[in-house]
């Protein structure tokens, strides 16, 4: 049986998750979660009570793949998603900043991240970045949560919950699998 992990979207900008050019990605913010969550596992993400979307959907992803800062950042197929701060929004907010560079013994960054040093240390404390290409992402467009799946799901603070009974996960599953949409179905709510 999967696990499911839920969170509120502090920030949607369109940087974590980052859900441009294909693929969800989570690589940055949410350490706990990249530290533990596996391969099949689901990572929901609702709206925040200071954007009035509590209990909204803001995007769920069924983990594909894990990979290292360094793997994420050499993989040919997530160099769009590094930051080009000239570019259209979407490839502004890119979040494939961090890389290890072994020949200095330390973490680099991307000089465009949203991301400025200070945060590179939580970020960086799990090496691990969370893929998806079995996603959906509808930022400030999402979807009111079924009350009785929000009511066992959905985060009122932050931090995460990951520890539902199998049928509230297969519920919250089903639920999502009916809306029937999958990849980039809107825009982030705060996109810069």
């Amino acid at each position: 049986m999967p696990r499911l992990y839920s969170y509120v979207v502090a920030h949607d900008t369109g940087f974590a998750p980052n859900p441009f050019h294909g693929y969800c990605t989570l690589a940055t913010c949410k350490p706990r979660i990249r530290d533990t969550a596996q391969v099949g596992d689901w990572v929901i993400g609702t709206g925040s009570k200071r954007n009035g979307r509590d209990g909204f959907l803001v995007y769920a992803m069924r983990v594909t793949e894990t990979l290292t800062f360094s793997e994420y950042w050499h993989d040919v197929r997530f160099r769009s998603k590094r930051p080009n701060a000239n570019g259209r929004p979407e490839e502004r907010c890119g979040d494939n900043v961090y890389w290890f560079d072994r020949d200095h013994g330390q973490w680099r960054q991307h000089a465009n991240s949203f991301h400025c040093d200070r945060d590179s240390g939580r970020d960086t404390k799990v090496d691990r970045v969370l893929v998806s290409d079995d996603f959906v992402y509808f930022g400030r467009e999402g979807p009111q949560i079924q009350s009785s799946i929000c009511a066992s799901i959905c985060c009122s603070t932050q931090g995460h919950k990951c520890r539902f009974p199998e049928e509230v996960v297969e519920g919250a599953i089903d639920w999502l699998r009916s809306l029937g949409d999958t990849g980039l179905c809107g825009e982030p709510l705060d996109m810069r």
